[in-house]
């Protein structure tokens, strides 16, 4: 068997695994895959929605939610233009059900038939004709430099919220909410367009309460070494900091001035909260004397009421059994305490915040998947929350594709939403005709959500039907590119390509070729494409060396989208061949890597567990591969009517049975494997519903006879 073992720093491993209270093997797993910064382990150890990013992080987000109030206050019309894709649908119901809620005569368009990516002249013309004034643009946006410019001179303001690159010039919109701009402020570059829009609705949410637009104070005072005292303070504004704290040591009686310390002028003008107001205020006239006031607001009460298990702690107490300091580069104050206790005592007495994101989570979810986000940061802790509550979700029409396709009465993973429900939205879109998908999730009749979940459904076995058909039809002239190309590159399209359907064979021919792959289609006026790409091979930039030929394009690393006069299709292709020649890609097959090595009699829970921890498994956080070690065959059955099978087996390690599954290889047994012998095996963790309950199963990539 071919597979690779990183070599790893066995000290690290123990470091980890005591600091974080981890088995070994989850800390060698997590060395092993280079996860071994504090904030990288907490997403992958933590599930609280309290380790989410504040929304406010964006510089912009403030002037959003004043601007969308304002439409609100002034009865304004507002459109919300998406992407026709499953992330641009489900931003678009996102936000459009939230602008309603908040009472905004809001409408909604997505590109439907020929229409280009983004939006149009024409559309924002007919938006002005309606007398409307704000454009919010979800998923898409951030190349529509001359459109916005053109709403502008109509007197209509635009707020683009878009997760695609942007170009060398922005559109000058009045706001720009895009976590991939490195100036926007915000610590995370790869959510989903739909994860972008959860974070100005959660922002919307925040401003109904009483704290929006408030700066805080957080105060805490600690007696010190002989008579003196330390006072630590911490400014926030919407939850975020926003100055760095001051620490200043007091000796009682010998101030003159209190005005002039670095406390009172950073505290001045400020709401002052405290931990257990009696005792702060005590110490603050030891410190001042009584000649100066100190009004504060004590969160103490609240605190007791809320997390019952920190009740009568002191933030001293607090900090001890804190699990967050972990998390912290250097030791937690007090104060750090305070923070992180205030904040959780906001968003939980707020319920609307944590239901906020909770009620959102399913789409989210969706989107992140069906854009193939990195399932690394936050990204994790929204996918968990979205997997373990979208059978229960509040959205009629999910919910009836969910019964459509089976998920409601088994546990459900990423893959099972990857290949049975956003193939279903998707198709609406790559036919042209998002509006059904969009319909269907703001639908609250029973009867049109039936109707138009028939029509997703159908849609989708329609385009199934096509991308076969063109595959065939484009496959030769795919394979003559590839051989011209030198084997870096595959450009094949045509006139008979639907256009909805170049993103997916791009991506077929990508994965066949094990190349990036351009497929284009031939309209009236223009060639509109699509390019894929393979492992970590970005074709941004490539684009990016070819944009004068492009009437407009963009898109994420290892996806995009392009269009472009037909007389420039030729320079397209001579410019990308030119590219992929002096940026090779390498395409040999690696060997396979795996997490942990498992000797004979180690296969155990511990195994079971580190998988269920590192969950949710997709783009950026691949199944996790082990190797066990002398494993004996004690059950062998041959399955399946086709050449050659599968085998069904159940292992023993240590007197514990450990049934498994091992695809396409029952032509095997009886040359290489035979019952009783034992084996070494590369396999992965699925899980196999059975009876109502969740059987781990070993999914075997390959195994070899022990000698």
């Amino acid at each position: 068997m071919k597979y690779n073992k990183k070599q790893i720093d066995t000290d690290l491993v123990k470091e980890i695994s005591a600091r974080y209270k981890t088995t070994l093997l989850l800390a060698s797993i997590l060395v092993r895959r280079n996860i071994i910064k504090p904030e990288d382990i907490m997403f992958i150890l933590e599930n609280d929605m309290k380790y989410m990013h504040n929304p406010f992080l964006f510089y912009e987000m403030e002037d959003v939610v004043d601007r969308i109030h304002s439409a609100a206050d002034e009865g304004e019309k507002v459109i919300v233009f998406g992407d026709r894709d499953t992330d641009g649908i489900t931003s678009t119901v996102l936000l459009v059900n939230k602008l309603k809620e908040m009472g905004i005569d809001a409408t909604w368009s997505l590109p439907s038939g020929d229409d280009p990516y983004g939006f149009t002249d024409k559309k924002v013309e007919d938006f002005a004709k309606q007398d409307g004034s704000l454009i919010i643009t979800v998923d898409c946006g951030i190349s529509n430099t001359k459109e916005i410019a053109y709403a502008s001179t109509l007197g209509i303001d635009t707020i683009i919220i878009d997760h695609h690159m942007p170009g060398e010039i922005l559109p000058e919109a009045f706001a720009i909410i895009n976590p991939k701009m490195e100036d926007c402020g915000y610590p995370f570059r790869d959510l989903a367009a739909c994860g972008v829009v959860s974070k100005v609705i959660w922002a919307l949410a925040f401003s109904e309460t009483e704290l929006y637009k408030k700066e805080i104070c957080l105060l805490n005072i600690v007696p010190g070494n002989g008579n003196t005292y330390m006072a630590e303070a911490q400014k926030l504004f919407n939850l975020v900091k926003t100055e760095d704290p001051v620490q200043e040591t007091f000796v009682p009686g010998i101030i003159s001035d209190p005005n002039k310390t670095n406390l009172i002028k950073y505290i001045s003008n400020s709401i002052i909260v405290v931990y257990s107001a009696k005792q702060q205020k005590h110490f603050f006239s030891q410190i001042f004397g009584n000649n100066v006031d100190l009004g504060v607001v004590d969160i103490a009460s609240e605190s007791d009421q809320l997390f019952k298990r920190l009740k009568g702690l002191s933030l001293l107490k607090m900090r001890e059994i804190s699990k967050d300091a972990r998390y912290f580069d250097k030791p937690i104050t007090e104060l750090d305490v305070l923070c992180n206790l205030f904040r959780a005592v906001i968003i939980k007495k707020n319920n609307l915040l944590n239901e906020k994101f909770e009620n959102m989570a399913d789409f989210v979810t969706i989107s992140s998947i069906a854009d193939m986000m990195p399932l690394v940061n936050e990204n994790r802790i929204i996918v968990r929350h979205g997997i373990d509550n979208i059978q229960k979700t509040s959205n009629k029409g999910l919910h009836e594709l969910l019964y459509r396709q089976k998920l409601l009465d088994k546990p459900i993973s990423t893959s099972d939403i990857a290949w049975n429900i956003t193939p279903l939205i998707n198709a609406t879109g790559r036919l042209g005709v998002p509006e059904k998908a969009a319909q269907l999730f703001f639908s609250d009749d029973i009867g049109a959500i039936r109707v138009l979940a028939d029509e997703v459904i159908s849609l989708n076995k329609e385009r199934k039907k096509l991308g076969n058909n063109l595959w065939d039809i484009l496959f030769n002239s795919a394979k003559k590119s590839f051989e011209d190309l030198n084997n870096s590159l595959v450009i094949a399209g045509g006139k008979e390509v639907n256009r909805g359907i170049t993103g997916i064979l791009a991506a077929r021919f990508a994965t066949y070729f094990n190349v990036p792959a351009v497929v284009y289609t031939i309209l009236e006026e223009r060639i509109v494409g699509s390019i894929r790409s393979i492992g970590n091979y970005p074709i941004m930039e490539m684009m990016n060396k070819s944009s004068e030929l492009f009437i407009d394009f963009g898109g994420h690393d290892f996806a995009g989208g392009f269009s472009l006069e037909i007389n420039n299709l030729d320079k397209m292709k001579k410019q990308f061949s030119e590219y992929i020649k002096s940026n090779s890609v390498i395409t040999e097959e690696k060997d396979i890597e795996i997490d942990a090595e498992l000797p004979e009699g180690y296969l155990n829970q511990d195994v079971i567990d580190a998988a269920e921890i590192l969950k949710p498994f997709g783009e950026g956080n691949p199944d996790l591969v082990f190797l066990a070690r002398s494993l004996k065959i004690k059950t062998l059955e041959i399955m399946g009517n086709k050449q050659p099978g599968h085998i069904k087996l159940v292992f023993e390690s240590k007197g514990v049975p450990w049934p498994a599954i091992f695809w396409n290889a029952a032509d095997r047994v009886g040359k290489d494997i035979f019952l009783e012998n034992k084996v070494d095996v590369l396999f992965k963790i699925k899980n196999n519903f059975i009876a109502n309950s969740n059987i781990p199963q070993l999914d075997i990539i390959n195994m070899e006879r022990v000698v």
